[in-house]
């Protein structure tokens, strides 16, 4: 294949992928419950799948956001009631971060109210092709992150 081919197979693909991001980020986002954002449930769900605390550093490395961007995020999230941060005892400088009850409960509320829409979706691609679908777009997903910064 010739590399204006690829270079228009490559361009098509991520054509595609920005696509279907800011369309599944708007349909989730407008689902969500009152006051929850989408980078708010993101957190929640991280924390609720990892089940244990995690500092803000690594909370920021896994979304690939910057260090102000996370704090921003955890400080509203703080603010609800959705999550606990505390100091680490043996190093002041740092802090950890984990879900708390009331975050256990919101983000629930959310992902009741986002899996019959994703759900949706799935079903009308057809279960057997998103099964077929989720290795490539998680070895895509794996290779750009080796890549990054």
């Amino acid at each position: 294949m010739s590399t204006e081919r690829n270079d228009d197979l490559a361009v098509a693909l991520f054509g595609e992928l920005f696509m279907a991001d800011q369309l599944a980020r708007n349909r989730i986002s407008k689902i969500l419950p009152k006051g929850m954002e989408l980078s708010h449930f993101s957190v929640l769900n991280h924390l609720a799948r990892v089940g244990e605390e995690r500092t803000p550093a690594q909370l920021a490395k896994a979304f690939h956001v910057t260090r102000g961007a996370m704090t921003n995020t955890l400080t509203r999230l703080e603010w609800a009631g959705h999550i606990h941060i505390r100091p680490d005892w043996e190093d002041a400088r740092q802090k950890f971060v984990s879900i708390s009850p009331s975050g256990r409960a919101a983000r629930d509320s959310a992902v009741a109210a986002v899996v019959p829409q994703i759900a949706e979706v799935a079903q009308a691609l057809g279960v057997d092709r998103v099964r077929a679908l989720l290795p490539v777009l998680r070895e895509l997903r794996l290779k750009l992150e080796e890549e990054a910064p």
